[in-house]
């Protein structure tokens, strides 16, 4: 059974309307050696304002849009786990997916 760090990145292009329940369904995982990445991609929506909310319970990468792969990259070379795992911006996880997956 793995029990390392996953970090988790999330791409974000004007989503902020979806961010809280991405964000929170990670928050919420029963799997807890996580890091949450969200990479604001260009946003120009109030998507930097929801992300303030969550500050200090995830990392956040604030730049020009780099397009989907760009802001992957981006937050793959800001990660420190050992597994990683990508979830889009308007989408979320149910409670036990990663200790599913790190089983």
């Amino acid at each position: 059974m793995f029990r390392g760090k996953v970090s988790v990145i999330i791409p974000n292009h004007n989503y902020a309307k979806y961010l809280p329940q991405a964000i929170e369904s990670v928050l919420n995982q029963t799997y807890e050696n996580v890091e949450i990445i969200v990479v604001n991609n260009g946003s120009t929506d109030n998507s930097m304002s929801v992300l303030s909310e969550y500050l200090g319970k995830i990392n956040v990468i604030n730049q020009p849009n780099l397009g989907q792969s760009g802001a992957r990259n981006s937050g793959l070379n800001a990660s420190s786990g050992e597994l990683i795992s990508f979830l889009d911006a308007d989408d979320y996880w149910e409670k036990e997916k990663l200790e599913k997956q790190c089983n």
